[in-house]
């Protein structure tokens, strides 16, 4: 069994082999997102049996991972597991956020859809994929999409809002910013088809193919969720919009005659693609994950210069300076 652990920013996607199809029924709809993270308040706050006994059972997949690779907290199997668990769990902090989640997160139908209307184009579009079982959790801060073969989970203590008061205390402010409800449906696109489509074994893991690779991940996530823009799909602010359009130009020309495009050095290419707070050559106004949306204009280019070319044929395409060469990319 393959987990996948991601954060709130991407970086090099693990791969993830998807075994079966797993749906829940909702009426005429295809699924629904699993509410975990209410049997997780309902045995924590009442010492609730019949809760720890649907986890133990009916969500038995879940439990685990959540003790065993997010929490780290003994094995499933641990004769005082269930105690350990109600024990963290009732650290008052932890109680707070779970009475917020339910709170910020009391219906999620808007979400459902929008993630149900994205699978359903996915699926035409590439047939072979197989849909999740989505469901949602509160895993203590410590991660945002957890990916592990037919499931997905989704940390709703990490979308509160990037004014969440508590936030505060343990990111920085640009860390906060993409800890939005809004986000949840870009990252679980971005990371369910990062881990069926990682970084091709024969890359040289260049900064320009790392660009692209996230360039191309997020295209597909914008097509998929009807983003209008490079800019809307990444999350940036309408501050940051503006600074990409005007400065797109600037951003490219510096890659290029700095010959960091082809750097292969991990912490070249974590400056580009993960969140840091900005790069000193672009300034303070500088969005975060600048060489993801730099790659993404790359794709764009592509896809608008090859219009034949469908969303599986770009997924499965691993030549990225052929993509580059064929895009007629001119910032």
């Amino acid at each position: 069994m393959k987990l996948i652990i991601l954060l709130l920013i991407p970086f090099l996607f693990g791969s993830c082999r998807m075994d079966k199809m797993i749906m829940e029924p909702k009426g005429d709809n295809e699924f629904t997102i699993i509410r975990y993270d209410r049997l997780q308040s309902e045995y924590v706050r009442l010492n609730s049996l019949p809760a720890l006994q649907k986890m133990n059972t009916q969500y038995s997949r879940q439990t685990q991972i959540l003790i065993e690779k997010i929490l780290e907290i003994g094995q499933v199997s641990d004769d005082d597991i269930n105690q350990k668990l109600l024990a963290f769990y009732s650290d008052t902090i932890l109680l707070h956020i779970m009475e917020d989640v339910e709170s910020k997160f009391g219906n999620l139908d808007s979400l459902d859809e929008e993630l149900e209307k994205g699978f359903k184009k996915l699926k035409k579009e590439v047939p072979a994929i197989k849909i999740p079982q989505i469901y949602t959790q509160v895993s203590a801060l410590n991660n945002s999409v957890v990916i592990n073969d037919t499931l997905v989970g989704i940390s709703l203590d990490k979308y509160l809002g990037q004014d969440y008061p508590l936030y505060t205390r343990y990111y920085y402010e640009y860390q906060t910013r993409s800890m939005r409800p809004d986000r949840i449906a870009p990252d679980c696109f971005v990371f369910y088809l990062g881990s069926y489509y990682p970084v091709p074994p024969t890359s040289r893991r260049t900064l320009l193919e790392i660009m692209i690779h996230f360039g191309k991940i997020n295209y597909v996530a914008q097509q998929l969720l009807n983003y209008s823009s490079s800019e809307a799909i990444m999350g940036y602010s309408a501050e940051e919009r503006v600074w990409c359009k005007e400065n797109k130009k600037k951003v490219w020309e510096y890659l290029v005659s700095s010959k960091q495009l082809y750097a292969t050095d991990p912490m070249v290419i974590r400056r580009y693609t993960r969140t840091y707070p900005y790069i000193d050559f672009f300034g303070e106004n500088s969005p975060a994950q600048i060489g993801t949306w730099m790659g993404l204009e790359i794709v764009s280019s592509y896809m608008k210069h090859n219009k034949k070319v469908t969303l599986q044929q770009l997924l499965d395409m691993t030549d990225y300076n052929l993509l580059l060469d064929e895009s007629d990319f001119k910032p």
